[in-house]
């Protein structure tokens, strides 16, 4: 039984295989191929892309709307093939920068002169919608906190900031509190909002749920969360001086003719111009202008007072 089985197999392949033999015979005539003559194809080369990254102060969700329609206009204006990617924290942030996976970042002030020791250089900085490249930190509390009426209240008082790399929500104003005459070690706690991205809006619902007494956010902040958090349950304490504003920075190593087509699109932006109008807005700025190094050296000069005063985290020097 079993060699009828193999028989029948062997038969089953030959047939098989019959129509593929019959599709060489001798009458088709043979096509002789000359390998002296070759052609050699030459491979589009690969444009990279510029990555661009906003140093993740809200979520992402909220930085790639407010940053969507620009990126789509600088492709456009400058034919550069920009990519938006998001970090999820302030460190990483900077560590990407220093490792040249990000090209292009939109960052405060504060994490700017740190990224400029590792040879970023400014280009751009916005102007704020109240229309001055300037910014400020607020502190802010509970509108039902008796507690707390004036800056000096803060002593003994819990509060949480953005991140140790915020300008706006942290360094801004510690330097205020320090003027004040309140230390560090005048605070019942100090914290920092927890998790990726998203981290000013930590800050008011920890404010706003009662966790906290006191928080610190960049000034705009409570514009961006109108609608979704009651505001009327928060009050503004107090807010900084004016410091520069947040700052558009080159890698080290970045191509000019990048920085400057960028730079040109970016510049020629005009919230008078009806195209240009939407962008400017949802991006939260009324322009862009010209920026250079030396613009942030009254930030450069609160971080040494800080470190004098010992009232810097250890991990940062400047």
């Amino acid at each position: 039984m079993r060699h009828r089985l193999l028989a029948a197999c062997a038969v089953l392949l030959i047939m098989i295989a019959l129509p593929a033999l019959s599709g060489c015979s001798d009458d088709e005539p043979s096509v002789r191929v000359d390998l002296a003559h070759r052609e050699e194809l030459a491979a589009r080369p690969r444009q990279d892309a510029v990555t661009y990254a906003y140093l993740p102060q809200y979520s992402h969700a909220v930085s790639y709307e407010r940053h969507r329609q620009l990126l789509e206009y600088l492709r456009r204006e400058t034919g550069l093939p920009l990519r938006q990617i998001f970090p999820d924290t302030f460190d990483e942030h900077i560590e990407m920068v220093r490792r040249g996976e990000i090209d292009i970042s939109f960052s405060n002030p504060f994490v700017y002169i740190q990224l400029a020791r590792d040879g970023a250089r400014a280009f751009a900085r916005i102007v704020e919608p109240d229309g001055r490249p300037y910014f400020r930190g607020q502190i802010i509390c509970r509108t039902d906190n008796r507690s707390i009426r004036k800056l000096e209240d803060c002593r003994g008082k819990r509060w949480i900031a953005v991140d140790p790399n915020s300008a706006g929500g942290y360094l801004f104003p510690l330097g205020l509190f320090l003027e004040s005459g309140i230390r560090m070690q005048d605070f019942a706690q100090l914290a920092f909002a927890p998790g990726p991205g998203g981290k000013q809006e930590k800050v008011v619902l920890s404010v706003h749920s009662g966790a906290y007494d006191l928080g610190s956010i960049r000034k705009g902040t409570l514009d961006i969360l109108a609608g979704k958090v009651d505001l009327s349950k928060i009050r503004v304490l107090a807010e900084t001086r004016d410091y520069p504003g947040w700052v558009y920075s080159a890698r080290r190593g970045l191509s000019p003719d990048v920085v400057r087509k960028v730079g040109e699109a970016m510049f020629a932006l005009d919230m008078r111009d009806p195209d240009d109008e939407p962008i400017l807005t949802v991006a939260g700025v009324r322009g862009i202008v010209p920026a250079a190094d030396h613009d942030y050296d009254a930030v450069r000069d609160l971080v040494r007072r800080l470190g004098e005063a010992g009232a810097m985290p250890g991990e940062v020097h400047e």
